[in-house]
């Protein structure tokens, strides 16, 4: 009997160690890479283990839990649909077999780690250690962004240098101040056991780090988003006007500080109402996939499942095949001229260097390229039971939304290192929920036991 105990402990440990270790292998990998000097092939290590950690979830995991056993087969069947278009797709275009992998992890991969997050059993003082982790990660980025900018006078004269744990990437700038944004919000809103004071501190000073960056759109996102949250509070007025009041303080005070102070004078870049309209340099340059993307289809099918995983616009065909060629062109990786002809719209723009807010390359025209329309139908339902089954507060819901403004700006939607961070965030908030409840029931059915059922007969 205690051996078996021993045994379920052990394993038990066992994945909770690992999905840290799986969230780490995506997290820290460029501090490796390009401080210490390990092999660069490291930074692609995620790909292996967190895949690795899902399946040995589903194989080890003893949780007898019904709401968990629902919320893990519900994940499953919603990424085994979308990778099944991923191959659909991939042998409809002849794309490489090596893209539907790669596209379905670099899309499914934060997802894969959920599933792993929500498939066991944590007690309140692993919820506890899940927490102290993901806070001590946070705080190690946010520090390091500074001693770049203040310490090693990195930002000066580029400030997209200020990458906090992810140098030396092509957007690590802006992933670290999403992170470290990210971090401010939940730190201030669920670390409840820290004065409120120190917490504001501590929101200021992410804020800080995202202006240092000059990760502007960051901020943006996060606003687009809280007005998203207040959309969805339709159905009770108090909560229409208390989160419209904070859109609104925080959006004023925001425009107020672009004009009148000097250091958030990059917001001005956006601040030119001729580039945008139909007609606008703006408009054209960030609709160009949509307008290039079609011209490539030769079957009534491609407008359901896109012209092949990593041909368009996704951090697949946008960037990860150029830069890994070597290695992936002999595990029979393919490419597109449409992800060419869209790279060529931006160098003939002259808005094509001055902010990513203008970028036709962004994640959801990606899934929209690559796998069509049934891709974009198919990823939305992972989300869809994300947002249903995980979401449980206001906190988690407006991380899932940033995510989804995230997508209409560039690949964010497919960076590890952000996208592995929200997924930790919105596992742990569901676990300590679960949790909760689970021992509001055992102390109910403690306190609802008969007394007579303890009386002595003398």
């Amino acid at each position: 009997m205690s051996n078996k105990k021993s045994k379920k402990t052990q394993d038990y440990i066992e994945l909770s160690k690992l999905t840290l270790l799986a969230f780490s292998s995506a997290f820290f990998p460029r501090v490796f890479t390009s401080w210490l000097g390990f092999p660069s092939i490291l930074n692609l290590a995620h790909l292996i283990i967190v895949p690795g950690v899902f399946f040995l979830t589903l194989i080890k995991t003893k949780v007898k839990d019904k709401k968990q056993i629902i919320i893990v087969k519900e994940l499953v069947i919603a990424l085994t649909i979308f990778f099944g278009v991923n191959i659909a797709s991939a042998l409809l275009n002849n794309a490489g077999t090596i893209n539907a992998f790669f596209n379905f992890l670099l899309f499914c991969e934060h997802f894969l780690l959920l599933v792993a997050i929500v498939g066991v059993s944590l007690t309140p003082e692993k919820c506890q250690q899940f927490r102290t982790y993901i806070v001590l990660t946070s705080f190690f980025n946010l520090i390091f962004a500074y001693i770049q900018a203040y310490v090693l006078g990195m930002g000066n004269p580029n400030p997209d240098y200020i990458q906090g744990a992810f140098y030396w990437s092509g957007a690590g700038h802006v992933v670290s101040a999403s992170v470290s944004l990210t971090f401010g919000i939940y730190y201030l809103v669920n670390i409840t056991n820290v004065p409120v004071w120190l917490r504001s501190i501590v929101a200021l000073v992410t804020f800080w780090h995202m202006n240092m960056a000059d990760a502007k759109q960051v901020l943006f996102v996060f606003l687009v988003a809280g007005g998203l949250l207040v959309l969805t509070k339709f159905k009770r007025v108090e909560e229409v006007v208390k989160y419209s009041a904070i859109v609104v303080v925080l959006g004023g005070t925001l425009y107020w500080a672009i004009y009148n102070i000097p250091a958030l004078g990059g917001f001005l870049t956006w601040a030119r109402p001729e580039i945008y309209g139909p007609d606008g340099e703006a408009t054209l340059l960030k609709t160009a996939t949509f307008r290039i993307v079609p011209t490539y289809y030769d079957s009534p099918l491609d407008p359901l499942l896109g012209i092949g995983p990593g041909h368009t616009v996704g951090r697949l065909g946008g960037w990860m095949l150029n830069n890994y060629w070597n290695l992936l062109e002999p595990l029979g990786a393919t490419v597109h001229q449409a992800s060419r002809e869209v790279w060529k719209a931006v160098a003939q723009s002259w808005l094509g260097d001055q902010s990513s807010m203008f970028s036709p390359l962004f994640g959801w025209a990606g899934i929209w390229g690559d796998l069509g329309f049934l891709g974009l139908g198919s990823f939305i339902y992972i989300w869809y039971v994300v947002w249903c089954r995980l979401c449980y507060d206001d906190v988690s819901r407006f991380f899932v939304l940033t995510v989804f403004v995230f997508g209409l700006i560039m690949s964010q939607m497919e960076e590890p290192g952000y996208m592995l961070y929200v997924a930790m965030i919105i596992g742990l908030r569901w676990q300590e929920h679960h949790t909760q409840v689970d021992q509001k029931k055992q102390n109910k059915r403690i306190y609802s036991i008969p007394f007579d059922r303890y009386e002595t007969h003398l």
